[in-house]
């Protein structure tokens, strides 16, 4: 369960050849083979260098998606009555962006700008029951983004096979009890705004601080396959693919914080 805008990505596989934006389209959009119909795959071309993704084109195509998010979220603080339709929408584009063969600035910076809404919208209840708790979770989060990068880029933090496994039994794990509270929620079992983490505060808040370092490692296999589509020297235009992906990592444990921290404060 890695990062959907990422795995269904051939730019971000390490195993694969660097291709052009033509041949990974020709590569997604190829009918399964035949020993009667094989023929050999297109020799890999190598782009030029103004034409490959690197670095700070990728970075700076994330903060111009970060920059509409926030906008977004001033929307959505405005009009939190938008949270929810805002949260249908983004959904769609998210799924529109994951599954589509070649990444699409418009919808990706429509999908930060719907997300912002969204994202503004819930923090705006948040702040009404506990004053202050955006900030505490924007400050949360940039630490969090923040150590992990800087511990990534040290090298002291790598995704390993291992690691990667774990994370992958955790997030099951934690999908299928999400499923289940929310099961009791719906049915009346439990009252509580967060469900059983809001009834056994204890569960809550360690399940909270689970969550928060499995979106940790999730950012650090963002980095990684950042990482391996500079080298591999994939086409620009997935500098937006990975901008959308960090984006929905970020966004994914700001929520998570801003739940652990209204959990905690809830218990004041």
């Amino acid at each position: 369960m890695a990062n959907p805008a990422f795995s269904n990505s051939p730019a971000f596989k390490g195993n694969a050849p660097t291709m052009t934006v033509d041949q990974l389209n020709e590569l997604y959009g190829r009918p399964a083979a035949t020993d009667s119909d094989r023929t050999v795959a297109p020799e890999p071309v190598m782009l030029p260098a103004d034409e490959r993704m690197t670095y700070e084109d990728t970075i700076v195509k994330t903060l111009v998606a970060f920059a509409l998010l926030v906008a977004g979220a001033v929307v959505g603080w405005i009009v939190p009555v938008l949270a929810l339709p805002a949260a249908l929408v983004g959904f769609v584009l998210a799924l529109v962006n994951i599954f589509k063969k070649k990444p699409s600035k418009a919808l990706i910076l429509s999908y930060a700008a719907v997300e912002g809404v969204f994202v503004g919208g819930i923090s705006f209840f948040f702040q009404a029951m506990y004053d202050g708790i955006v900030t505490q979770a924007v400050l949360g989060t940039l630490g969090v983004v923040g150590v992990t990068l800087a511990l990534f880029m040290s090298g002291k933090v790598r995704a390993t096979p291992k690691m990667t496994k774990i994370f992958l039994v955790a997030m099951l794990g934690y999908g299928a009890f999400s499923l289940v509270n929310f099961g009791l929620m719906m049915f009346g079992v439990t009252d509580s705004m967060f469900g059983l983490r809001g009834e056994y505060p204890l569960l809550g808040i360690g399940l909270g601080v689970l969550v928060v370092l499995l979106a940790a490692y999730s950012l650090v296999m963002d980095f990684e396959n950042i990482k391996t589509g500079v080298e591999r020297g994939a086409p620009r235009v997935f500098g937006w693919q990975a901008a959308f992906g960090i984006m929905v990592t970020v966004v994914w444990l700001y929520t998570e914080i801003l739940r652990l921290i209204a959990i905690i404060r809830g218990g004041e």
